[in-house]
């Protein structure tokens, strides 16, 4: 076999000196025993039937996963350089690919132009080189399965920064005075420097490599809250995720940047593995990945994001939080003539008889966002159906209604915890064109995590695991006790949004937005925040987003402490100086605006013995319900809410419990004073340490008060 031999020619490559005569004989002999190959395997092609019809293609040598050599088919775009070079008013995309194709040195460059032919090329290619491998059981169709590097498997929030010229742009007065250990929020680095250290990395970084170019649009194109991207990539993994996630990848987005010119955001990535480097065959070769130099920097001033050495989808899918959160934050605070807001928050539509309302709502990640956007009601009712699980983007429209898209285009959902149980609508929907990664399989095809709701014989059904371990069972142990899990707590499954059964199709398809009725905050409680409150006006209500706090999650691979702060469930994802962020809130309250009714619920309160109080999942709706009515109400005492310290709780009665038992509701609803009093110590030491003199003034005053109407409440 020639591509064994090649095999063995790169192997024997390591050892020799790097020049010499030896060498240079071994990779002449290469070159012709390649050169060969490929004529041959041109031939062949030629001369079969092509699978897939009316697209030209081009050969091309790979490594696959085991590091050997390997001829494939490849498609040619129907997009090149030259095009664009020759399109005037697209001569800033053309000269952005340009720039990185001689920094990165790769060996091509491929303009995706979003076709069918191209996804299923491109599915081919990923399964001949071990990036990705078919999930064949027959209940699944065109799903796959990939397996990250162990040492690439969540966001870097320590490795991620924003940058620009002062810091005080990016690091509100009160962290500035803070040891960096200390601080929390955005990392700032100055744009020099920071492109001192990306140049070291992406020289030449995707040598022997394809760079694909990835042109996309957050938000239905021709939507005046949509905006354009475009990324270049070496991870044909991140291309076909990124068809899941965005809207009109290829010449759908490319027709529409020759209106706007350079209106795009310029998005660079690379896994940092060029071909011949000599850490190449790392602990998993199909994952190239650079752990230990990974380094994602966004530019808001130039409208740009640069991510180097990871492969996971947080870190690469640069559409995702890195645009549609981090930078889009910014820009839409920058946004003078109209300001928006970028906002990590599901929406989802909630319909009783003829009525309907919208809710926006803000969970830390995997706290539940995707169960609750796609929840089958208790309650039968009440109808829920899904506009997005996790970004919104807001603007307020001339009528003064606030409204909101999703940006995205499909979910990027947390696999463990997902269930028949727990959302019957996800597990449904992952079975079609759906791309897993890091959950484990069995030996019948199928995908597994712990807990997704199936009766498993393991003593006949063979599991092997995320890492690849063999035969895994529920009590599983490593050689120092600890237990080993079939998935990664951070296990993920991107899938496109069409295949959601409840999807609020009128609300997806919106340019407009829809019109926000309601925002929820929420997190991990144990005690103190009870199930559902509301805010007494507005201000209040920011006041209950600037002070969220919840237990941590596996979504972030370096967050060490329990209970962890974090403002507007948006921590991870400030864009700019936190402070101007709270204060961009506190300015959405103007005359003739009709502002939302904002809540906060904790669905996660627990007993003595840490079992859960409340039963959660579909009995949700019954506290939607008791929102959805407030709604409806002024915003004071009434039949249905009285007032409390921290605001208006459901008087007793006021939630519809009929169908439930041995459900604590006094407990659930109880403010406890003293409880309190330690929150808001903790939430005011974290406030005026991280934000200083940039914590708004309202902000201090709200703080104030609710500090006396605690101790008012003896």
């Amino acid at each position: 076999s020639r591509y064994f031999i090649l095999s063995e020619f790169d192997s024997l490559l390591k050892g020799l000196a790097p020049a010499g005569p030896a060498t240079e004989f071994v990779q002449t002999m290469a070159s012709i025993i390649r050169s060969r190959s490929l004529a041959r395997y041109s031939s062949l092609l030629s001369r079969s039937s092509p699978r897939i019809p009316q697209q030209s293609f081009h050969v091309r040598t790979i490594r696959n996963s085991h590091g050997c050599w390997q001829a494939v088919r490849c498609l040619t775009s129907s997009i090149t350089l030259d095009t664009l070079e020759k399109k005037p008013e697209l001569s800033s995309l053309h000269s952005f690919i340009q720039e990185y194709k001689d920094i990165c040195k790769p060996n091509e460059v491929y303009i995706c132009d979003g076709s069918e032919e191209e996804l299923q090329s491109l599915t081919k290619h990923m399964i001949d080189t071990g990036v990705i491998r078919e999930i064949t059981h027959p209940s699944y169709t065109n799903c796959y399965l990939a397996r990250s590097d162990p040492g690439d498997v969540a966001r870097v929030e320590g490795k991620t920064f924003v940058c620009t010229a002062e810091e005080e742009d990016i690091i509100a007065e009160g962290a500035r005075r803070l040891p960096p250990g200390q601080r929390e929020g955005p990392n700032w680095m100055s744009e020099r420097k920071m492109d001192l250290k990306m140049k070291s990395r992406l020289e030449n970084c995707m040598k022997d490599r394809r760079m694909y170019v990835i042109p996309f649009s957050m938000g239905k194109v021709g939507s005046p809250l949509a905006k354009a991207g475009v990324q270049v990539t070496d991870s044909p993994y991140v291309v076909a995720s990124m068809r899941i996630m965005t809207h009109g990848m290829g010449n759908v987005t490319i027709d529409s940047l020759t209106e706007k010119k350079d209106d795009f955001v310029r998005c660079v990535h690379s896994v940092g593995r060029p071909m011949d480097s000599k850490n190449y065959y790392s602990l998993l070769p199909s994952w190239p990945c650079d752990p230990e130099r990974v380094l994602i920097a966004h530019y808001p001033r130039r409208r740009k994001i640069v991510s180097y050495g990871s492969g996971y989808g947080g870190n690469s899918l640069l559409g995702k939080k890195c645009f549609a959160l981090r930078l889009a934050s910014a820009m839409g605070h920058d946004d003078e003539a109209n300001p928006w807001y970028a906002e990590h928050m599901l929406i989802m539509r909630l319909e009783k008889g003829d009525k309907h309302k919208y809710i926006a709502a803000a969970f830390p990640s995997a706290c539940g966002k995707t169960n609750l956007a796609m929840m089958e009601p208790a309650l039968k009712d009440w109808k829920i159906k899904c506009v997005g699980d996790d970004i919104a983007w807001m603007r307020f429209d001339k009528e003064g209604n606030l409204r909101a898209i999703n940006p995205e285009n499909g979910f990027f959902g947390v696999a463990p915890g997902t269930s028949v149980k727990t959302n019957p609508v996800a597990m449904d929907m992952i079975k079609r064109d759906t791309i897993f990664t890091n959950v484990a399989y069995t030996e019948e095809g199928e995908v597994f995590w712990e807990n997704m709701g199936r009766d498993m014989d393991f003593s006949k059904v063979k599991v092997i695991t995320w890492r690849g371990v063999p035969y895994w069972k529920p009590d599983m142990k490593n050689i120092d006790g600890i237990p080993i899990t079939a998935s990664h707590p951070n296990s993920r499954f991107c899938t496109p949004l069409r295949h959601c059964s409840i999807l609020d199709e009128e609300g997806a398809e919106s340019t407009r937005g829809v019109k926000i009725d309601a925002i929820i905050f929420g997190g991990r409680r144990r005690d103190t925040v009870p199930l559902v409150f509301q805010s007494r006006d507005w201000k209040h209500g920011v006041l209950m987003g600037a002070s969220m706090r919840s237990q941590a999650t596996a979504a972030a691979a370096d967050v060490k402490s329990d209970i962890r702060s974090d403002p507007f469930a948006m921590l991870p994802f400030f864009g700019y100086n936190v402070g101007n962020y709270f204060q961009h809130w506190l300015n959405m309250e103007q005359p003739g605006r009709n502002l939302p009714k904002i809540f906060q619920v904790n669905w996660f309160q627990q007993d003595e013995k840490k079992k859960f109080t409340w039963p959660g999942f579909g009995d949700n709706i019954r506290v939607l319900d008791w929102i959805c009515q407030r709604c409806d109400d002024d915003v004071s005492e009434s039949a249905i809410a009285h007032d409390t310290p921290i605001g208006f709780v459901p008087r007793p009665g006021a939630i519809n419990t009929t169908g439930l038992s041995n459900v604590p509701m006094d407990k659930l609803l109880n403010v406890d004073r003293d409880l309190w009093l330690k929150e808001l110590d903790a939430v005011k030491d974290y406030l005026q340490k991280q934000n200083g003199n940039d914590l708004p003034s309202e902000l201090r005053k709200q703080l104030e008060q609710l500090e006396k109407r605690l101790q008012d409440s003896w």
